[in-house]
């Protein structure tokens, strides 16, 4: 998924609960679906912000020389300004974007 389009709020907002429970019937089981997919997403982003910033490794041991590399904090600011991931999954949750198979004992 494109997290870079995603219509998710960038601030918390207060949430129905009734209305998060209505579609699993366990609030706690909600959140675990939530935390997961959270976990999921912030893994990603956090992986393709690490191949970004890569490009811009400097691997010399000199201290004395730092560069700033405009780029490199305008990658840096613009996955800031991302939605947070807990925030992304539950846009999805309340979407139902979300896949969720259930293991029988």
């Amino acid at each position: 998924m494109d997290y870079k389009k995603s219509k998710a709020q960038i601030t918390t907002i207060t949430r129905d609960l009734d209305s998060l429970e209505a579609k699993t019937g366990n609030i706690y089981e909600t959140v675990m679906i939530c935390s997961k997919r959270a976990n999921q997403i912030s893994i990603e982003i956090k992986e393709e912000l690490n191949r970004k910033l890569e490009e811009f490794a400097n691997y010399t041991d000199n201290l004395e020389e730092v560069f700033e590399n405009r780029e490199q904090i305008e990658i840096s600011k613009f996955y800031e300004r991302l939605p947070k991931h807990t925030l992304i999954a539950l846009e999805e949750f309340e979407n139902d974007e979300i896949y969720v198979r259930k293991t029988e004992d």
